[in-house]
Order: structure tokens, then C-alpha cells, then sequence
């Protein structure tokens, strides 16, 4: 009888921490993306007019891919 009760106390803490690490690693994953979005063309296109360049859709077009081949190596 008392190793059934440890066998079922492990078996609930590991599913309340699995469920507890879900919520946290979620939360912490909103805040880093709400912080930190990631560069679409309309951020690129800004960058680029601050740099002092007039981006074309072309241009644009190329960086994007770039920053996303480099995203995908990763």
C-alpha cells in the first residue's frame, strides 16, 4: 500500500511539473516575441531609409531571403 501512494505522488508532481514548465516556458516565449519581434519587410524598409538607402521591393525581397536562409542554418 505505501509504495502505490509513491508511485502516485511521482506520477502527479511529474505531470503537475510538466504542466507547470508548459506555462512558463509560453509565458516566457510571448514576452521574449512581444519584446523582441521578429524583422518583417515593413522593419527592414525603415532600416533601410535610416541607413540613408531607398529600398526597392527588389532589394527587400533579397534581404529577407537572406536573413531567413541564415534563420534556417541556425
Amino acid at each position: 500500500m505505501g509504495t502505490t501512494w509513491v508511485i502516485l505522488i511521482a506520477v502527479v508532481a511529474l505531470i503537475a511539473g510538466v504542466a507547470l514548465g508548459f506555462f512558463i516556458a509560453r509565458q516566457y516565449m510571448m514576452k521574449y516575441l512581444k519584446e523582441n519581434p521578429p524583422i518583417n519587410e515593413q522593419m527592414l524598409r525603415m532600416m533601410m531609409m535610416q541607413m540613408g538607402q531607398k529600398p526597392s521591393q527588389k532589394k527587400i525581397n533579397q534581404m529577407m531571403n537572406q536573413m531567413n536562409k541564415m534563420s534556417d542554418k541556425k
